[in-house]
């Protein structure tokens, strides 16, 4: 007997769900385990039992007795039925001309019971309840196996599926745990880019998907990225195990947590002013809010604090928080007030709340608004900044059924601004959401919300491990820079203390303000002009290859300036932007103010990777609340502490595909030793999350040195198929090639966080040949994407170069701009070689633009020095020299060149290709054939076709049936020549 998928983790699933009865094969196996399987509400019917046809996506005979049973408007009238049907799937059949997420958006708002039919009285409107929400025991609860779907000639086969009313509100794909190939990222990327894009009728009810291998349990909505889907925890302990995916199950998939996400954990928005998509909860956002909305219908206690780390989703919590409290039965209309402390947080969750189209919200303005809202009884939800209650006097309101959020609740919370809050809202339930509880005499989180029934003051936990770990965020890395330019405190107060001794303390405090301006220090002209050259170096060696955004943290406003003027010597201005705050009457400041509207512009200028604006150089904006997840790199010159400083750093922290490894501190005052106290209530193993970038180059060697020894006795000199035959001979089994597989990704991890530091170099030969041979034995069959994941962007671009330090790269672009190459040509032994390559090269590429005036003086110039090296006037290594400024020459102009302009040389060329070959016995119309041509291929031809196959073959079959048009389709030197000019013109 073997275990595979089907009876393993499916069967498990499934009997989970409906109980041991589901399939009496293993009712007995299982009993006499001893393992209680009773079910948890699901009852199982068989795929050739359902009464539907495999191209419908509903069970409709399911959903008729639920419209009868939950609507007496339609149970008055049956026949009423066949409206809302009629109607549901003309939704259903929309999803492939709509968009999937539009028709699923549409699905939803029915099955949540805001859509209505004329079945009233006199034709009036009322709403059609496809489900009941508050007697669930009035729904019909079915989980099924192998559920087929069919859509035109393509069939699909899902392996389970949850039907509540005989809608298909949950499909889970099931992998086998039983082999390493495959994994739940196997199932969801099944999902998404099989099921969700050829059957996407299906999922047009759907509220979520699983898939799980019986080891990882995660889930996702439609259309979303893989790496986003998320798992569903119900402990710490985080083990991979059958077991604790039953947890998940047990946990998640009760009836009435799927009705419950449904109802009140799912929203869609509107990404970038664009895109449509569909959120849904995390499971820490389903926990949090759930406590809230408990102890508000409990009335007891009356405050709670919820920790959930920087990066982890907060302002969603707040969302679909205040969302469920206002739709709640029994709070009778509440208001929902969520307070923020700054006004970019004020922006930042206001735009979350718009952007899900939350009903009934409103923005205060001023201070005199948020007293009339609150003294007219307004019961809508609130957004608001505490300083807007800093002129209350006295009690504004005194129901108690308004419930406060206070995000950053670390912040502004102990002082007169927190006491007038809680003095004009006497009777209001309090919570306070934080990434950084502060634990002192002074100011204390923990007091100011943590109910006494909470043990350890919060009532939900979220910390960096865990969203590290969930992938909610990434990890943190501290790279110290520049140590001669360090400003020592120490050495500053000692040198203070001598200096005011024996003065009076009137004295004392006068020297005291002056010494006490780091300005002075942080400021001086060498200093600045050292770490903005440090910093432009970084960005253009780190950041910059990797499509990434950078953050420049200085001292003050005029710092801000400074640094920009000296980042300008640098970096192209356009690079970067400064963002602060300007009032009226500040000229020096003028060319930064700018209004709400203009700043949300240039801030989506930088998360815009195609833009230039890359580097934002701030001082006290966007430290707290910015969301950017190109943002990776943050240089740090300004002395932060404790919260503030863990509030900074985590900007860096979002996760940003599959390049973005970790964020990264660039620390040029030496904070990076007060981490550890800005995490000091956290648990001692968050600490090492927060690694030094010095400490991934330590591991490096040990790491390569670990995977080489898989390979000991093999000659890594050898090439072709030789070589890798013998690499492959010392993994001769699965096991074998797994705890390779395992070895080599955490030596990519190490590689891609430090890519591309100098303390590679060393390695780089030896790390090329692994990562060769890792890919050489990663499974072919698209499975296996979790152990034998992706490599990372560096990785792959080495293996695809398989280039010596010693060799001439045929592509010029990378050749010119690859400065390590150039340094390796440059110190040839053998540099007149060298420069015949190159110039063969050039020769060849400016050829192919012969018809182009713009590289007219180019080719001069090439000629210009051939003569003169041939003539004994430019020796070897100076030829080599201008060779390499000629060719980035070249590159320049062909990227300033417009592509009609490129098009246009195409046919140029194929003019001349043509000329050439044809003769008396063939005459050829070369103008007609060459506009036949360019004709045909400006039809088929789309942005990148050469780097896809679908391109390449739909470009070659249109040149294919023109040349055949002409009676040349049987000259192949004719066709290869024509294809290569339209690949480098077209």
């Amino acid at each position: 007997m073997t275990f595979n998928e089907a009876n393993t983790v499916e069967a498990f699933i499934r009997n989970r769900l409906a109980g041991s009865a589901a399939h009496t094969s293993v009712a007995h196996g299982l009993a006499r385990q001893g393992r209680d399987l009773a079910g948890l509400g699901w009852h199982y019917v068989g795929s050739g039992n359902l009464p539907r046809q495999p191209q419908e996506a509903i069970v409709e005979p399911y959903l008729r007795d639920a419209l009868v049973r939950l609507n007496p408007d339609i149970a008055s009238t049956p026949t009423r039925v066949d409206d809302v049907l009629y109607r549901l799937r003309a939704i259903i059949l929309g999803a492939r001309s709509d968009g999937l997420v539009k028709a699923n958006e549409e699905f939803s708002a029915w099955l949540l019971g805001e859509r209505s039919m004329p079945f009233g009285p006199n034709g009036e409107h009322v709403t059609v309840r496809l489900i009941d929400f508050d007697d669930l025991e009035l729904n019909t609860y079915v989980v099924t196996q192998q559920y087929i779907f069919r859509a035109g000639k393509t069939e699909k086969r899902a392996d389970l599926v949850l039907l509540v009313n005989g809608l298909p509100l949950v499909l889970i794909e099931a992998k086998t745990p039983v082999r390493s190939s495959q994994s739940w990222f196997d199932g969801a990327i099944q999902v998404r880019d099989d099921y969700e894009q050829n059957i996407p009728e299906l999922f047009v009810p759907n509220l979520f998907s699983v898939a799980t291998e019986g080891k990882e349990y995660r889930y996702g909505s439609v259309r979303m990225p893989v790496d986003l889907w998320g798992p569903w925890r119900t402990d710490e302990n985080g083990l991979q195990s059958l077991g604790e995916v039953e947890k998940s199950v047990i946990s998640m998939l009760k009836p009435a947590m799927v009705l419950d996400l449904l109802a009140n954990f799912t929203a869609f928005a509107t990404q970038k002013g664009k895109q449509r998509i569909k959120i849904i909860a995390r499971y820490q956002q389903v926990e949090g809010v759930n406590k809230i909305v408990e102890r508000v219908v409990a009335g007891q206690p009356r405050k709670g604090l919820i920790w959930h780390f920087q990066g982890s989703g907060k302002s969603l919590l707040m969302l679909f928080a205040s969302r469920k409290l206002r739709l709640h039965p029994t709070l009778k209309n509440p208001t929902v007030l969520v307070v923020v402390d700054r006004i970019d947080l004020d922006s930042q969750i206001a735009g979350t709340f718009y952007a899900a189209d939350m009903a009934n919200l409103v923005r205060t303005e001023s201070r005199k608004e948020l007293s009339a809202l609150l003294a007219n009884d307004v019961r809508k939800v609130v957004i608001t900044t505490i300083h807007k209650f800093g002129e209350a006097e006295g009690v504004l309101n005194d129901r108690d059924n308004i419930i406060v959020m206070v995000d950053e609740a670390h912040r502004t919370q102990e002082g007169d601004l927190g006491r007038k809050m809680r003095e004009a809202l006497p009777n209001a339930f309090l919570f306070g959401l934080t990434g950084t509880p502060i634990n002192r005499a002074d100011r204390n989180t923990f007091y100011a919300f943590g109910a006494e029934v909470d043990e350890n003051g919060y009532m939900s936990r979220y910390g960096l491990n865990d969203s590290i770990r969930d992938g909610a965020t990434k990890e943190l890395h501290f790279e110290p820079r520049l140590v001669d330019l360090h400003i020592d405190q120490q050495a500053i107060e000692e040198a203070y203390a001598e200096l005011t001794e024996g003065l009076t303390d009137e004295d004392r405090d006068k020297v005291g303000r002056a010494a006490a301006k780091m300005a002075i220090l942080v400021k001086a002209p060498k200093r600045v002009s050292a770490i903005c050259a440090d910093v432009a170096k970084h960005y253009k060696e780190k950041v910059a290859p990797n499509g990434f955004g950078a953050q420049v943290v200085t001292l003050d406003r005029p710092s801000c300036l400074l640094y920009k003027q000296e980042l300008d010597k640098h970096l192209p201005p356009e690079t970067s932007d400064i963002v602060m705050s300007v009032n009226s009457g500040e000229d020096e400041y003028a060319d930064f103010r700018r209004d709400r509207d203009a700043e949300e512009k240039l801030l989506d200028r930088f998360r815009d990777p195609k833009d230039p604006l890359k580097i934002i150089i701030v001082t006290s904006k966007l430290l707290t609340g910015f969301d950017a997840p190109i943002l990776q790199t943050m240089y740090l010159d300004k002395p932060l502490r404790d919260h503030t400083l863990l509030q900074a750093i985590c900007r860096t922290n979002r996760p940003y595909g599959e390049q973005k490894t970790h964020g990264l501190i660039v620390d040029y005052l030496g904070v990076f030793d007060d981490v550890a106290q800005a995490l000091k209530f956290d648990e001692e193993s968050v600490k090492k999350a927060v690694s030094n970038i010095a400490e991934l180059a330590a591991m490096l060697p040990i790491a390569i040195q670990k995977c080489l020894e898989y390979f000991a006795g093999v000659d890594r000199t050898l090439t072709g198929y030789e070589g890798l035959i013998a690499a492959q001979d010392c993994l001769p089994s699965d096991d074998l090639r797994d705890a390779f597989a395992s070895d080599f990704s955490i030596l990519n991890r190490i590689w891609e966080a430090l890519s591309p530091d100098p303390v590679l170099k060393p390695h780089e030969i030896d790390y090329r040949w692994l990562a060769q041979v890792y890919e050489s034995l990663k499974p072919s069959t698209g499975t296996g994407k979790l152990l034998w994941h992706t490599l990372g962007a560096k990785t792959i671009e080495m293996i695809h170069e398989n280039v010596h330090v010693d060799t001439v790269r045929d592509d010029l672009d990378t050749l010119v701009l690859d400065a390590e190459l150039l340094e390796a040509v440059l110190g040839s032994p053998d540099p007149e070689k060298k420069a015949k390559e190159i110039s063969v090269k050039l020769t060849g590429r400016l050829r192919k633009h012969s018809h182009n005036p713009k590289y007219k003086a180019l080719a001069e110039r090439l000629e210009d020095l051939k003569k003169r090296h041939e003539n004994g006037v430019l020796i070897s290594i100076e030829f080599l020299k201008q060779l390499l400024e000629l060719a980035k020459d070249v590159v320049r102009v062909e990227r300033e060149t417009p592509v009609e302009e490129d098009l246009d040389r195409g046919k140029a060329a194929l003019t001349g290709l043509f000329e050439e070959a044809k003769c008396g016995d063939t005459p050829v119309m070369v103008k007609r054939i060459v506009d036949d041509i360019d004709e045909i291929v400006r039809a088929v031809r789309f942005d990148g076709w050469q780097a896809t196959h679908a391109g390449e073959r739909e470009v070659k079959l249109a040149l294919r049936k023109k040349l055949f048009k002409y009676k040349l389709h049987q000259d192949s030197e004719l066709f290869e020549r024509s294809y290569e000019y339209i690949r480098e013109y077209y």
